[in-house]
């Protein structure tokens, strides 16, 4: 997690209902719920262009400051529209920094594989986010990857180095990337002929 948590205005929201939702994303603002902390549920919105600046950099946690409060809240969960390109509303959980919680962060790869250098090689990419574990404070915005320290053509989630304060959840022998040679029509002539029948 980056040293300086995102702090996000929020304003209380007293009226539900999906018009009521609708006319607050006319409005730039996004419908939010924060939960857990042993307090009650707070209906809140926050700003639409503040909270996707901050989700895209790969923030997770961020300081919600409502009515003279700052809380420390974690994602929960998105909610896309249905053409999943427009975030339409998000749930998050009041959190303390030194809490261990199971969350997503994302890959970010950088170069090419050497395996790359053959012709028509192609790089396949199978997960853009590793499911970790660790503290609020140990959150990483991102884990990178560098392709160019790729042995061999298949990178899975066990080879990728995390933070010594993380713990990797997802299965380490699940596929993260693979180089593909693509065939050409050169390749399939190769095929020897079958042999004619004697006369």
């Amino acid at each position: 997690m980056s040293k300086d948590t995102m702090t996000l205005d929020a304003n209380i929201r007293d009226r539900k209902g999906s018009r009521y939702a609708q006319r607050l994303r006319a409005e730039g603002r996004i419908p939010a719920v924060i939960y857990g902390g042993g307090s009650d549920p707070i209906s809140i919105c926050l700003d639409n262009k503040e909270t996707l600046k901050g989700l895209t950099k790969g923030s997770r946690v961020f300081e919600i400051s409502l009515e003279g409060k700052t809380e420390t809240c974690m994602v929960k969960d998105l909610q896309f529209g249905w053409l999943g390109d427009d975030l339409i509303h998000l749930d998050l959980t009041r959190v303390n920094l030194d809490q261990v919680v199971e969350t997503n962060v994302a890959i970010h790869f950088i170069g090419e594989p050497p395996a790359m250098n053959a012709t028509n090689a192609k790089l396949d990419t199978m997960l853009s986010e590793l499911r970790i574990s660790c503290k609020v404070k140990d959150i990483p915005d991102e884990v990178v990857v560098r392709l160019e320290a790729m042995e061999g053509e298949t990178l899975t989630a066990g080879d990728i180095e995390i933070p010594s304060n993380t713990t990797l959840l997802t299965d380490p022998g699940e596929k993260v990337c693979l180089v593909s040679i693509a065939e050409t029509e050169e390749d399939d002539d190769d095929t020897p002929e079958e042999a004619g029948s004697e006369a």
